[in-house]
C-alpha cells in the first residue's frame, strides 16, 4: 500500500473514532461534555496542522475513547442510608419532589414548609417513612431557624448534619426594575439571599462536624442579566458568589458545597399578579406611570404566562442532580441542569445581545416611546 493511500485509511478511520467519540460525549450531555467535546476538536485540528494522516492522529483518536469509556462509567455513590439532610421550601416543586426521593433513598430528611397545612405539607405527611420529618420552617424568622436546628440535634446527636439544600426561595414578578415595588425587591433579596446565608450559618456547625455538604440552589438568571428579572437575578448573583466562595473557604473544614444552577423549569414560587398589579399602581409616582403606560404595565403578566408556558414540568435531572452533589464522593462545584444547560460554555457578551434582541421582540414598548397623542393617553387605576 502506497504511502498516500495510508495516510488516507490512517485519516478516515480516525475520523471515525472521534466521530463516535463526539456523538458519545454529546449524548452525556452536561458543561463538562461540551468542554471536553471542544478540546477533542482542537485536538484533532491540531494533529492534522501538525502531521497530517499520520499514526499521532490516530493515537489520539483512540486516547479520545479511553478517556471517554473510563469517565463514562457510572460513579457509585455514597450510602444514603443514616445521613440527614435539611431541604428548605419543600412545599412545592424542587424541594417537594427532593424529599420524596431522598426519604424513599433512605436519606433522614427534614423537609421544611412555609406553610405548615398546605398541600405539600399534607402531601409529604401521606408519605409512610419514618425517614422524613416535616417542619413548619419559615427561613425568614430567625427564632424558627434556631426552633428546627434544636430538634434536629436532639435527633440526630453527635453524627452530625450531612447534608443541607438552600432551595427556598421566591421570584417576586417579572416586571421592569423600575416598575417592581420596593417592598416586593427587599423580599427577593431577603429571602432568596440573606436568610438562606442565615440558616447556613446556623447549621454550619452540625454540617462541619459531619463533614457534610451544603447544596444552593441558584438559577441561570444569576448569570445573564435577563431584562425582567433585575431582583430575582440580582439575589440569585450573590447568592451564587457567596457561596462560590463558601465552597473554598470550607473545603479546609471538609464541607464540600455544590451550586445548582438549573434553566428553563416551572416552578410556582411568583406571587399573584393581580396584587402585584394594584401596588405598582398605587405605589409609582405618577411621572413613573405615565411613562409606561397602563397598557406596558398590565402586558407584563402575560410576558411570565408565555416563558412559564414553555418552561420544562419534569424536574428530574435537577433532583438527580442535587442527589449527586449530596452523596457523590468529588461532588462538582456547579451544576447546570435543564434545558438551557447547553448555553453556559458559550454565556458571555453575545448572551446578552440575544437577551436584549429577545426582550425588544418580545414586550410592547412603553408608553412615551410608543410616540402617541396625549389624548389616547390610558386612565389608571
Amino acid at each position: 500500500m502506497d504511502e498516500g493511500r495510508q495516510e488516507l485509511w490512517l485519516s478516515l478511520l480516525s475520523l471515525l473514532i472521534i466521530s463516535i467519540n463526539a456523538v458519545m460525549f454529546w449524548r452525556r450531555g452536561g458543561r463538562d461534555a461540551r468542554w471536553s467535546l471542544r478540546l477533542l476538536l482542537m485536538g484533532l485540528m491540531l494533529c492534522f496542522l501538525l502531521s497530517p494522516g499520520s499514526v499521532l492522529v490516530l493515537l489520539l483518536s483512540v486516547c479520545c475513547s479511553v478517556v471517554h469509556f473510563s469517565a463514562g462509567k457510572e460513579e457509585v455513590l455514597l450510602p444514603a442510608q443514616g445521613r440527614a439532610v435539611l431541604i428548605t421550601g419543600c412545599d412545592s416543586g424542587f424541594g417537594l419532589n427532593l424529599a420524596k426521593m431522598l426519604a424513599m433513598a433512605g436519606m433522614k430528611v427534614y423537609a421544611g414548609v412555609l406553610d405548615g397545612s398546605g398541600p405539600g405539607a399534607e402531601e409529604l405527611r401521606t408519605i409512610s417513612s419514618s425517614q422524613l420529618t416535616v417542619l413548619q420552617f419559615d427561613i425568614t424568622d430567625l427564632n424558627q431557624t434556631y426552633e428546627a436546628h434544636q430538634l434536629i440535634k436532639s435527633q440526630i446527636g453527635e453524627t452530625g448534619l450531612w447534608g443541607l439544600v438552600n432551595n427556598a426561595g421566591v421570584l417576586g414578578y417579572t416586571c421592569d426594575g423600575e416598575i417592581l415595588p420596593m417592598r416586593i425587591l427587599r423580599k427577593i433579596i431577603e429571602v432568596n439571599f440573606i436568610s438562606g446565608v442565615d440558616v447556613t450559618r446556623v447549621f454550619l456547625p452540625m454540617i462541619r462536624q459531619a463533614k457534610g455538604r451544603i447544596v444552593t440552589v441558584s438559577s441561570l438568571a444569576g448569570e445573564v442579566p435577563f431584562p425582567g428579572f433585575a431582583a430575582y437575578g440580582a439575589s440569585k448573583a450573590a447568592l451564587t458568589l457567596y457561596f462560590g466562595v463558601m465552597r473554598q473557604e470550607l473545603a479546609r473544614w471538609g464541607v464540600k458545597v455544590a451550586i445548582i444552577q438549573p434553566g428553563g423549569f416551572k416552578t410556582s414560587n411568583q406571587e399573584q399578579w393581580a396584587k402585584i398589579q394594584k401596588e405598582i399602581f398605587s405605589t409609582l409616582p405618577p411621572e413613573v406611570t405615565g411613562a409606561y403606560g397602563e397598557e406596558y404595565i398590565c402586558s407584563m403578566q402575560h410576558r411570565l404566562s408565555n416563558m412559564t408556558a414553555h418552561a420544562c414540568t419534569n424536574f428530574a435531572p435537577v433532583l438527580h442532580a442535587i442527589k449527586h452533589a449530596l452523596l457523590s464522593e468529588t461532588p462538582r462545584p456547579f451544576y447546570h441542569p435543564g434545558p438551557t444547560a447547553w448555553a453556559f460554555p458559550f454565556i458571555d457578551e453575545r448572551s446578552l445581545f440575544l437577551a436584549n434582541l429577545f426582550f425588544m421582540l418580545s414586550t410592547r414598548l412603553p408608553y412615551l416611546l410608543r410616540g402617541e397623542n396625549e389624548s389616547s393617553k390610558a386612565s389608571y387605576i
